[in-house]
């Protein structure tokens, strides 16, 4: 029984992960083709293969990659903010417990409100070419700040006697005790934020308009009823989601292992 339970939960090896979602790909293509098939109205459900020429043709135009690139660099500037203030307000608010009382309300507001709130009040404010980044870095201030608030209180106290213990000062303490305790915390905030991000950026662009951007072409092919444009444009931010989150995974992976040399004191 134990050697059955353990064999059922081994990690699958990359080539059966590759075909378990090829297969789910396949799958969940084929029932968007019988459904489009039974409305059999394009206007209503594009098919799979007019939404795929629409999208190559879309590829092959100037004024989709500018978009893309446009809003990329939206979203770059939002995540990054919001990486760096959310580790930041996560050392004051674990350091000073005055900050801790003063900022989690606040943040634990941004958290529960809906993302729509924002954008239409941010959109009384703010410049419709800033008004994206701002919202994906109200998005990922707080998760990144409660992720590495968490792994500063989950560090382990004696690693920390055994640094002073041995004199191993400040510097190498936090290269050796600290950074990799919280690693694992900040990735896996930074990895849920970038997705949500992304998202939440777009859905600013579809309401603003800002000049060269996805969310932008998104609400004029909806205006013009253009719905498989409309399905190509979601499977384009999709697609740019998961080779983002990918890439960043790629990232994390390298400096997991460079400070995973560092864990031992």
């Amino acid at each position: 029984m134990m050697t059955s339970i353990s064999y059922r939960n081994a990690p699958l090896s990359p080539q059966k992960r590759l075909l378990f979602g090829a297969v789910a790909v396949v799958l969940w293509v084929a029932v968007w083709w019988f459904v489009a098939w039974r409305v059999d109205q394009e206007l209503l459900v594009p098919t799979p293969l007019l939404v795929g020429k629409t999208l190559w043709h879309l590829g092959q135009t100037s004024a989709f990659w500018l978009a893309t690139v446009a809003s990329l660099l939206r979203v770059a500037a939002g995540f990054a903010g919001g990486v760096v203030s959310g580790v930041i307000l996560a050392l004051l608010t674990y350091r000073f417990p005055l900050a801790s009382h003063l900022f989690a309300p606040l943040l634990k507001t941004v958290r529960a409100t809906p993302v729509a709130s924002f954008i239409i009040l941010a959109f009384v404010w703010l410049k419709t070419d800033i008004l994206p980044a701002f919202i994906a870095f109200l998005m990922v201030l707080p998760i990144v700040w409660g992720n590495v608030d968490k792994g500063l209180r989950q560090t382990d106290r004696r690693l920390l006697e055994t640094a002073y213990v041995f004199r191993l000062g400040q510097r190498r303490t936090v290269l050796h005790v600290w950074i990799p305790s919280v690693m694992p915390h900040f990735l896996t905030a930074c990895t849920t934020a970038l997705g949500l991000a992304w998202k939440s950026a777009v859905a600013a662009e579809v309401i603003c308009r800002p000049q060269d951007s996805i969310g932008r072409l998104l609400q004029t092919a909806k205006n013009h009823l253009e719905t498989a444009e409309v399905f190509a444009y979601t499977i384009a931010v999709i697609v740019l989601s998961v080779v983002l989150e990918h890439l960043f995974l790629a990232l994390a992976k390298r400096l997991g292992r460079r400070f995973n040399a560092g864990e031992g004191v």
